[in-house]
Parts: C-alpha cells; sequence; structure tokens
C-alpha cells in the first residue's frame, strides 16, 4: 500500500476535493493541518519544491502536487499505478 501525505487548510475547497478523490478510492492517507501554521506551511514548501498553495500531495515522498494534478492523473489512469506501489 502506498503512503498517501497531503497538506491542507481547514477551509479549503480544493484540499476537500482531493480528500474526497483519495476516500473514493478508499485509500488511507496522513493529513497535515497546516490552517496558519506558517512553520509547516514552510516545511511543505521545503518538500513541494516552491509551491505554497495547497493541497500538495506525496505519494511515497513523490510530490504529485494539487487538487487538479492528483484528478489529471485519476482521469489519466495513472493514479491507481501510483497508489499500488509501496
Amino acid at each position: 500500500m502506498a503512503k498517501v501525505e497531503i497538506y491542507v487548510w481547514s477551509t479549503c475547497p480544493y484540499c476537500r476535493r482531493a480528500k474526497e478523490l483519495l476516500e473514493a478510492k478508499d485509500v488511507s492517507f496522513t493529513e497535515y493541518d497546516i490552517t496558519g501554521d506558517e512553520a509547516a506551511r514552510d516545511k511543505m514548501m521545503t518538500r513541494a519544491n516552491g509551491r505554497r498553495s495547497v493541497p500538495q500531495i506525496f505519494i511515497n515522498n513523490q510530490h504529485i502536487g494539487g487538487c487538479d494534478d492528483i484528478h489529471a492523473l485519476e482521469e489519466s489512469g495513472k493514479l491507481d499505478q501510483l497508489l499500488a506501489a509501496s
């Protein structure tokens, strides 16, 4: 089973949409709520190659990107391959 991590803000609709996709696929994930926490956001930015927007999603420590990126992977059929790898 893949290790999935997602950085979110509590009020972010894109974060909710990305989590809903993962939940619909029955994927367990670690959620980091960085709402208002600049130190946590800096850590996320370091991992996400400088990207400040949320969500930022990682599968097996590989940066996937945000909500649009994970949905694009799903539409192309590549998300399941990433999630199957461990």
